[in-house]
């Protein structure tokens, strides 16, 4: 491996898909404050992320409807008023 190529912090971070709970040990250079332990027993940084291959609709192949303001019911009602 070529010396001086990688940033002097990059190390093995836990990466937490937060809606499927699944883990991932991937080196990065990503700052967080909090720390976990892997299934090895060390502890490592842990970061958090909303969405990963774990949950992405597109490598699951499950659709996954997230509506958190009824959006598609408003857009429903638009839909039908200027159908009218």
């Amino acid at each position: 491996m070529k010396k001086d190529i990688h940033p002097e912090n990059y190390r093995d971070v836990i990466f937490v898909d937060n809606s499927s709970d699944t883990r991932f040990l991937i080196g990065s250079t990503v700052e967080t404050d909090e720390k976990g332990k892997w299934e090895d027993g060390k502890e490592y940084p842990l970061h958090r992320v909303e969405i990963s291959s774990a949950s992405h609709p597109f490598y699951t192949g499950k659709d996954k409807v997230i509506d958190a303001a009824g959006r598609v019911e408003k857009f429903k009602s638009r839909a039908a008023k200027a159908g009218k």
